[in-house]
């Protein structure tokens, strides 16, 4: 069986024109796409935009134009923006496309010829926003809390789809495939949904009467498809479902990213469509979180919207590709501001990676007259190069793989940092100075190699600087042999390199209005209090996990090595707790975990995070601070 990928942005709704948020998203599935295609899956990339329903119809109407002349214009505003930024996706479906209009009334009638569609009169409160009923528990202090507005109340005749139905089956679906819905966040969030309280029927038609812009349902042209029953569709009739080879070949190995607001729609709605029309259901939902501008929401009515145009004009492309992925731990909100922008391409891009390019560049040009050397008798480090390689690829692909891209890119960024302390170590300057040529070529070569391969494992994040790199090593093409790359013998000794240049020049932060300094009095008195700022305390990233594994480190008596689960991912810490807990004691409770310090090394073991514990002093024992079991494994503290 061919090995397949098929991974699907929402489609974006054309009521405004795009903006960061929809960029990572796109980014992400663009991500995703070249590291399968790289990893030997067939990969298929789908994205597009959602056309019809109310604010379409209002958004258009202010503008003194069409829909469908709106929708046009705005659609070509995000194919335009992803051309730009280099997104190779593989389709750009629009709902207002005639394909896709056919799927969505061939599945509608397959549901009603089901009896799993029926009429009825429905009253409730509507959110224009969402573009649906809400729930009484989802008002807000008569609000919708997505929206900050009141939703209206309407009464009408309606089709219904049996939703309900559905219900039980979902969760058993849900309990059963714990991938279904990814993170356990998301997963908890739908499930609570599930079992709160009986599911509603879900109405998908509007009456014509009220809105015309929309599918006329197959078996009632008086009314047109709610959108969502309409957009969601878009999944599979952009692959030509039911008979196309493309729906049989990709809709099984199906991955949707979408942001954590239309959780419910795609968490809910979707699969219960698909169960109800005897389609198999997607393989897993990957949710993300909201980025967020100086920690506000980023929204058109703050006026705080950042455009993937301005941010590739001012920054980069490939810099801002790497802000994203690095930046977010996918599950939960990220900061965006232009400080965490320029640290991640002054400290990662330009200092770590681009540093050590240029640097070993130049050595090869001034020790081996710019020719790639053969490797010596003598090798010093190759053993651990090779070692730390392999581990630190198998990390990045398998991470990234799960959405994880943040952490993924920080286990072969900690490879791309011991290069540049293999440099340090091993002195190539000093070994030309004494003339230990043997030495020189294969710490020089080993360089070389080890840049190569991080250049390929880097491709889909760097999209252009990659294939600089890669051709300036005079190699032809991207190697996708991922067991080749581990090997660390790629290159063609005696062949002359390139200067791939200054990679990533180095950026200036913008000049801040100098703030008047407090009283000496205050500043003292705050000193002295250890006062800290909220955003210090906001950039400690402190989530609810669960000890999967404990048990002592040999050697120590106050060392516990724990296996945890932080709802994101599972990693080792070592805790100094066993001199007041068993590993028996801790096995299967709940913490809060410090989840976003960097790997220490403790007692020669490699700790990623600390559990918080507390101690009445430095004689006692600590205390370990355990979470109630209801609070879902990776919820936040803050």
């Amino acid at each position: 069986m061919d090995r397949t990928f098929y991974v699907t942005t929402p489609i974006y709704y054309v009521n405004a024109e795009p903006h960061i948020g929809h960029a990572y998203t796109t980014i992400l599935a663009d991500f995703m796409t070249r590291l399968n295609t790289l990893t030997g899956n067939d990969s298929y990339f789908l994205t597009g935009t959602d056309e019809h329903g109310d604010k379409i119809f209002a958004a258009a109407s202010a503008n003194n134009t069409t829909p469908q002349e709106y929708a046009d214009r705005i659609s070509g505003k995000f194919r335009s923006a992803w051309d730009d930024i280099g997104i190779e996706y593989s389709d750009f479906i629009r709902t207002t496309e005639p394909r896709h209009k056919k799927v969505v009334q061939i599945i509608l009638q397959k549901i009603y010829d089901n009896g799993d569609i029926y009429f009825g009169s429905y009253g409730g409160n509507y959110c224009v926003g969402c573009e649906r009923f809400l729930t009484d528990k989802e008002i807000v202090d008569g609000k919708c809390p997505e929206h900050n507005k009141a939703p209206q109340f309407i009464e009408e005749k309606n089709y219904f789809f049996k939703m309900s139905k559905y219900q039980d089956w979902l969760i058993e679906h849900i309990n059963k495939n714990p991938d279904f819905i990814r993170p356990e966040r998301y997963k908890n969030e739908v499930l609570s949904m599930l079992k709160g309280d009986a599911l509603e029927d879900l109405c998908i038609s509007r009456p014509a009467t009220r809105l015309t812009w929309g599918i006329p349902l197959p078996f009632d042209d008086k009314f047109v498809a709610y959108v969502w029953c309409d957009a969601l569709i878009n999944y599979v009739s952009a692959i030509g479902y039911p008979d196309d080879p493309k729906f049989k070949k990709f809709w099984p190995s199906v991955q949707h990213i979408t942001a954590k607001d239309i959780v419910k729609p795609h968490g809910i709605f979707w699969p219960t469509m698909l169960k109800a029309a005897g389609i198999e259901p997607y393989v897993s939902l990957n949710v993300h979180g909201y980025w967020n501008m100086d920690d506000a929401k980023m929204s058109k009515s703050l006026g705080n919207v950042v455009t993937p145009h301005d941010l590739v004009s001012k920054y980069g492309n490939d810099q801002i590709r790497y802000f994203f992925l690095r930046e977010m731990t996918f599950g939960l909100d990220a900061r965006f501001n232009e400080d965490v922008v320029i640290d991640r391409i002054n400290y990662d891009l330009a200092n770590d990676l681009g540093n050590l390019v240029n640097r070993t560049f130049n050595m090869a040009g001034k020790f081996f007259e710019g020719k790639i050397p053969d490797f010596g008798k003598v090798n010093p480090g190759r053993d651990e190069m090779l070692a730390a390689f392999e581990k630190s690829a198998a990390a990045y692909i398998e991470n990234a793989s799960k959405f994880q891209t943040s952490i993924g890119i920080e286990k072969l960024w900690e490879f791309i940092r011991s290069l540049n302390k293999y440099v340090d170590e091993h002195k190539p300057w000093q070994l030309a100075k004494e003339e230990k040529k043997e030495e020189l070529a294969s710490v020089m070569r080993n360089l070389l190699e080890a840049i190569y391969s991080v250049a390929v494992l880097l491709s889909p994040v760097l999209i252009t600087i990659s294939p600089k790199i890669v051709s300036a090593l005079n190699m032809s093409e991207i190697s996708a042999d991922i067991k080749a790359l581990t090997g660390l013998n790629n290159l063609k000794g005696g062949t002359t390199i390139g200067d791939p240049g200054i990679l990533f020049p180095k950026m200036e932060k913008p000049k801040s209005e100098v703030k008047a300094e407090p009283a000496k009095e205050v500043k003292k008195e705050k000193e002295a209090a250890g006062l800290i700022e909220i955003t210090d305390f906001t950039r400690v990233d402190i989530r609810v996990s669960e000890i999967i594994e404990a048990s002592k480190v040999e050697g120590s008596d106050k060392l516990l090595y724990l296996k945890v689960n932080s709802g994101l991912d599972e990693r080792f810490i070592v805790a100094g707790i066993a001199q007041a807990y068993s590993p028996e004691d801790v096995k299967g409770k709940k913490i809060l975990l410090v989840a976003n310090l960097k790997p220490a090394k403790i007692f020669g073991i490699e700790s990623n995070g600390m559990l918080l514990a507390a101690k009445k002093s430095s004689k006692d024992k600590p205390v370990v601070i355990f979470v109630d079991d209801n609070i879902p494994i990776g919820s936040k503290l803050g």
